[in-house]
Formats: structure tokens, sequence, C-alpha cells
């Protein structure tokens, strides 16, 4: 059989061979979001937005603390199911609108 094997590996290429990647190659380029080309400015906003780690930040921050509650409450709060947590925030929170925390 004189055909060449198409299963054969693909000939070695030094990455040595590659063209060095320059700031004049990078400021040749167009940017581009999807097919609409865009300026530098957005689409260098637009890639710092898509690096960002983690979830987006949220508008109403909470804090994490340790706060210690009667069994009972906290019985009773987890008896009302998944989500537990955010009706009691929210039921101090209608609290504050009658009381004075002080």
């Amino acid at each position: 059989m004189n055909a060449k094997s198409q299963n054969s590996p693909k000939p070695w290429v030094d990455p040595e061979d590659a063209p060095e990647l320059t700031d004049d190659f990078f400021e040749q380029g167009d940017w581009k979001i999807g097919e609409q080309p865009v300026s530098a400015q957005e689409g260098s906003a637009a890639l710092s937005k898509a690096l960002s780690i983690g979830r987006p930040k949220a508008d109403i921050t909470k804090l994490s603390l340790t706060v210690r509650y009667d069994a009972e409450v906290v019985e009773a709060f987890k008896a009302t199911g998944k989500g537990w947590q955010t009706r009691m925030n929210a039921a101090l929170r209608d609290w504050l609108k009658t009381h004075s925390p002080v």
C-alpha cells in the first residue's frame, strides 16, 4: 500500500519559530464584540468585565455575623422551609420600621 496513512502524527513545529507578539502587533488590531466593531476603550472595558472573577456585586450587601438566638426562634423559622434566613432578616427589618434599636 503506497497511500500515506491518515493516522500518522503531524509534523512538529518549533514554538520558537512563532513571530514575537509586540505592542505594535496588538495596536494594529481591530476591536470587535461579536461582529460589531467597537472602540479600543469599549473593547478594553468589555474584556475587563468578561475577565472579572467571581459573581457580580449585589446592590444590597450583607454582613456575615455570628449571632446567638433562642432555639425555639431558630426552629420556628427553620420550620418554614428553605429561605428561612431571608425571612428572618425580613422580620427583623420589619421590626425596625416600628421600633428603635437603641
